[in-house]
């Protein structure tokens, strides 16, 4: 019962801390505990193993001897250390994410140097581990009597034998009989991830890192949805080819084509709520928002998912969000049509700049693979660089950096798209004192946006003193933002980000109010390049697209939102699908009766996009 008593204790403090966000009846209240009580005990059958083993296999003759004490209290004790220091990291995960253990977490594990290392930079470790000591000693000083008591009794093997084989009916049926479904018991998403278990919802989400589409959710036959998925597509500038299980097309521009140089920053974490524009009173963005009135602004403009594999996915090959993990970190995903891919073959230096290492969430791997020159921190020469965290560098390294890049281009008489990404903006929120108002050691997020903001000043400003400039067209947008949990599962307002184009001396100044997705920047970009390229994209060109098509997809690992004529539809495992009106501004959503032909276009768009993934639809043009 020990680890139905820690995550009883655990499932408390974060009921605390999220009341105020509750939606809660008395029957709900039980109800948390009770399915909370139902992991809980699957999750102490799991532990119960090692233990139950070591009993089972032990000599008869060993029963009763004291040094007998010391496997079984090793083994309570690695068990009791996971449990307590799980409990504790679910806390601060809950703090930072507002959810149990997630994909997120799963990736924490794999990223152990980079997560590690900004643990230690976030928190008092020296302190966290001493309590963590003490709780364990604690838990097995209490149980020192039960261990010792349970040496007393003795059971021949095949007594012991029997005693194991019920015992292993309960981690079974837990494994295949119990999912993290059953927690779902409201439409509030708090109430739902309080019902939860921390390490059950590790351990389902390690398993379950990519989701077949056909399996687990609602579909319709390929055929139509590519039919309605091409209607969707068409545009005035677009032909499409003979087969019809293919969104490709070839764009033909209606006038010349630019030769212009591309830069684009994409931000780490930079919700659109942090600017002043959209009603922040902190003044954390005052460059950001000075360049609006000089900029294409894209006011309507949303993430795709959570992370920034996530938003590196929807900017790159502008494809929606494909349920599990991201196509960045998965495997066969060599050889896409990409972003970069349309560059390079319109004869462009295409490179991937990036402050961290690149091989964390395998973003190097994948920018090689898809036409990007990768360039991380271990390209940046040191002389350049005036602060590290975990993460990587400060921004101003790797903007000085991509200034240096595109020195190299123009030098050699190259057009260049240099996709530059930065890690500043990012727990613990460290960076070369000096340069803004807000002290680095108060590591806050506030500190963070802000000196993102400076460096990308501080990187515009000398940028405009080079001779490539007047021909550069200049993307600002975020990957995701900063946090993403609320009451529902997909609340919209938590996924409303910036997106800016700055280029003075070639693009009109224009506030767009659209309904923008974060797969359309790719699509949109090259036609105001107009560049003729053959395009496999899902993202539409907005210029060319009627008003009436404006659409936004936004998503978690499972939970995939298609959001179009002011209505959300959501389509979940187990073939769920419901019909929602979001508030754009509270991200509060309430259930309305399901529009078929609403349904029909997300089920094409997301099982049209695993489709041509899983197909290998989406290969680079040769």
């Amino acid at each position: 019962m020990m680890v139905a008593g820690i995550s009883f204790i655990t499932r408390v403090i974060l009921m605390i801390k999220s009341w105020s966000s509750l939606e809660l009846t008395l029957f709900r209240f039980f109800t948390i505990y009770l399915i909370g009580l139902l992991y809980d005990l699957t999750v102490s059958s799991f532990f119960a193993i090692p233990v139950a083993i070591y009993c089972w296999l032990m000599k008869d003759s060993w029963y009763q001897k004291k040094w007998q004490r010391l496997p079984l209290f090793l083994l309570f004790s690695i068990i009791c250390f996971i449990l307590v220091t799980a409990a504790g990291s679910e806390i601060i995960f809950w703090n930072e994410f507002t959810v149990r253990f997630n994909f997120i977490a799963v990736d924490y594990l794999i990223y152990t140097n980079e997560v590690l290392e900004n643990i230690w930079e976030s928190y008092n470790m020296p302190l966290i581990i001493s309590l963590v000591v003490i709780v364990v000693s604690i838990i097995l000083f209490l149980l020192k009597g039960k261990i010792i008591a349970s040496q007393q009794i003795s059971m021949r093997f095949l007594h012991r034998t029997i005693v194991m084989l019920i015992f292993s009916l309960l981690p079974l049926s837990g494994y295949f009989l119990i999912n993290n479904q059953y927690k779902i018991i409201s439409k509030n998403n708090y109430v739902n991830e309080l019902g939860g278990n921390g390490i059950y919802e590790f351990g389902a989400a390690f398993w379950n890192n990519e989701i077949d589409y056909h399996q687990f959710y609602i579909e319709r036959n390929d055929t139509a949805n590519f039919t309605l998925l091409r209607s969707m597509l068409q545009a005035p500038n677009a032909t499409f080819a003979a087969d019809p299980l293919s969104i490709e097309r070839v764009i033909k521009p209606d006038s010349p084509r630019h030769h212009w140089n591309v830069v684009l920053i994409s931000v780490e974490s930079l919700s659109g709520d942090y600017m002043q524009y959209f009603g922040n009173k902190e003044n954390i963005t005052p460059y950001l928002d000075s360049l609006i009135p000089n900029s294409l602004f894209f006011s309507n403009f949303y993430a795709s998912g959570t992370r920034t594999v996530r938003g590196l996915e929807a900017l790159t090959l502008a494809i929606p969000p494909t349920p599990g993990q991201s196509i960045v970190r998965r495997p066969k995903n060599e050889d896409l049509f990409s972003l970069g891919s349309v560059f390079k073959k319109s004869g462009y230096d295409v490179r991937y700049i990036y402050g961290g290492n690149s091989f964390f969430d395998n973003m190097g791997y994948f920018f090689w693979h898809n036409g990007y020159q990768v360039l991380d921190k271990g390209d940046i020469p040191e002389q350049l660089v005036h602060h590290t965290t975990a993460w990587g560098i400060d921004d101003e390294a790797t903007f000085q950096y991509t200034l240096d890049q595109c020195d190299k281009s123009y030098r050699e008489g190259r057009l260049f798209f240099n996709h530059m990404m930065t890690v500043s903006n990012h727990r613990p929120y460290t960076y070369p004192d000096g340069r803004i108002d807000i002290p680095s050691s108060a590591q806050s997020s506030a500190g963070g946006v802000k000196y993102t903001d400076y460096a990308i000043h501080s990187f515009l400003k000398e940028a405009a003193k080079k001779p490539w400039f007047d021909q550069t067209v200049f993307v600002i947008v975020s990957d995701h933002c900063s946090r993403s949990a609320g009451k529902t599962d997909l609340p919209v307002n938590r996924y409303h980000i910036p997106c800016i184009i700055y280029a003075p001396q070639l693009i009109k100044p224009t506030i767009e109010k659209r309904l923008i997705s974060q797969i359309d920047l790719a699509p949109t970009l090259l036609g105001l390049l107009n560049i003729p390229y053959t395009s496999q994209f899902f993202g539409l060109d907005i210029y060319k697209t009627p008003i009436n098509r404006d659409r936004v997809f936004i998503s978690t690992y499972q939970n995939l939102g298609y959001i179009r004529a002011g209505q959300l539809v959501i389509l979940s495992p187990q073939k769920r699908v419901a019909t929602y009106q979001p508030n754009f501004e509270t991200g509060v959503a309430a259930e309305i009766p399901a529009s078929d032909s609403l349904i029909n276009e997300a089920i094409a768009w997301y099982q049209g996009a695993s489709y041509s993934f899983r197909n290998r639809r989406i290969r680079k043009n040769r």
